[in-house]
């Protein structure tokens, strides 16, 4: 890690890391690191922490198989606090949650909507293919079907935008997204493969296939 010598340990010797979910952006839990779990994190690509009630180290994921893949860790201004980015193979929580935080204190606590979420609930379809469900008859029609949902879709958006009827159109895209997840499950693309290719293309005024403009 860049700049670790940088890195500012309180008097116990930890630093607070935020873990993060990298897919959904979605807090998971706070836990304080010491050099020591620190490095074997950077060694072993996975969260470990100190715990301040056991006084050990905790290699998340040990004993429930629900490990985190570190993908960044990146410090604050101050250089007093790590927010470790993960990719993770089970919930976050000792309780069995997705996260730790899970209990509002001020305000309701809104379930953001995760398009990952989704797309997983549509593999599990393709997987069982239940019956009576309309993404399993998209399925067993197959490619050429799904395909034609996808150009009726971006049809309709398109009519919905030209009369410009917001809620029309925001109707449409969802349905237009919708089909869009079906087609990338499908081929096997996942979100993560789009926010790659999204990511590599850094400036969004450069399209690979650029139109001509005139």
């Amino acid at each position: 890690m860049e700049n670790l010598e940088k890195l500012k340990f309180d008097e116990k010797g930890l630093i607070p890391a935020i873990v993060v979910d990298d897919e959904t952006g979605k807090v998971l839990t706070l836990a304080y690191m010491n050099r020591q779990s620190l490095e074997l994190s950077l060694e072993k690509g996975l969260t470990c922490f100190w715990s301040r009630s056991r006084q050990t180290l905790w290699l998340k994921g040990e004993t429930s198989g629900h490990y985190q893949h570190i993908v960044s860790i990146t410090a604050d201004c101050d250089y007093d606090a790590l927010e470790v980015r993960v990719r993770k193979d089970g919930p976050a929580c000792h309780l069995g949650t997705d996260s730790c935080f899970t209990n509002p204190v001020l305000g309701e606590q809104r379930e953001p909507f995760r398009l990952e979420e989704l797309y997983r609930l549509l593999l599990d379809r393709k997987g069982k293919l239940p019956e009576g469900s309309y993404t399993t008859y998209l399925f067993q029609k197959g490619l050429d079907k799904i395909l034609k949902k996808v150009g009726e879709e971006s049809t309709e958006v398109i009519i919905a935008a030209k009369a410009q009827d917001q809620a029309e159109t925001v109707y449409e895209i969802a349905d237009l997204a919708y089909h869009v997840l079906v087609l990338m499950a499908q081929m096997g693309i996942t979100p993560q493969d789009i926010r790659r290719e999204l990511a590599g293309r850094h400036v969004i005024d450069h399209k690979v296939k650029q139109e001509k403009m005139t």
